[in-house]
């Protein structure tokens, strides 16, 4: 099948060497060089992945990001000049499923395309080991896996894909702690270079907002002490 990657980032000759890899390896690439542009390729072309620089003309990569999530859930890359945790978690707050850190390596770069485009198109879930189920319902939360949709109380919850894919994996493995690592592995995808930990608290967090009464006092997503993360039921 052939993805198409939007590749948008000021600096031409990144976007160059981005652009040359990823057709070598047998995407078709969109590219922009302002924030405004590449959200109005992402929104009308619809490509299957972005990979999106934060410091850009126009409009920054964040405001890109916010925007886009909010009409879509392709699977959003960000690319980050400085390994700052603040920039780490605002991208991961607005909705990005990834983020590379300039200078990177072209190999690492290509795995998270690999690894995000396989999560966007189900494989992971056909991976499970676990029995197949349509949907699974606790108390209010209702979990249809077969039309990926989630409900509380009867009303539709807006998740991203990533928070959908990890939610999925939680329920499907009720009860069982996990770590921060093993999650990544699992639902970040196989070929994960340098996971950083703060990507599942992240979307833990988002996911405790969206379907917990009261998210500083959850139910159904529980920290284990010393281990990681498990779905209480």
């Amino acid at each position: 099948m052939d993805y198409t990657v939007l590749v948008v980032d000021d600096e031409v000759s990144i976007v160059n060497i981005i652009e040359y890899n990823l057709q070598r390896d047998g995407y078709k690439v969109l590219k922009a060089n302002d924030g405004e542009e590449g959200l109005n390729l992402a929104l009308t072309k619809k490509p299957d992945l972005v990979i999106l620089d934060i410091m850009m003309p126009k409009m920054d990569g964040y405001e890109v990001c916010r925007r886009l999530r909010a009409k879509s859930d392709v699977p959003i890359i960000m690319l980050t000049a400085r390994a700052d945790e603040v920039d780490t978690v605002i991208g991961l707050e607005m909705g990005a499923d990834d983020y590379v850190t300039k200078p990177f390596k072209t190999r690492e770069l290509l795995a998270r395309v690999k690894a995000n485009l396989r999560r966007k198109k189900g494989s992971i879930a056909s991976e499970e080991k676990a029995a197949p189920m349509t949907s699974n319902t606790f108390k209010d939360l209702v979990i249809d896996y077969d039309r990926y949709e989630v409900t509380k109380g009867g009303v539709s919850v807006n998740l991203t894909l990533r928070e959908y894919e990890l939610l999925a994996y939680l329920t499907k493995n009720k009860r069982q702690p996990f770590t921060r690592e093993a999650l990544l592995e699992k639902v970040w995808g196989y070929e994960y270079y340098g996971g950083d930990a703060r990507s599942v608290d992240v979307t833990i967090r988002r996911l405790r907002e969206k379907i917990e009464n009261d998210p500083s006092k959850p139910q159904y997503i529980i920290t284990k002490r010393g281990i990681g993360y498990y779905f209480a039921g």
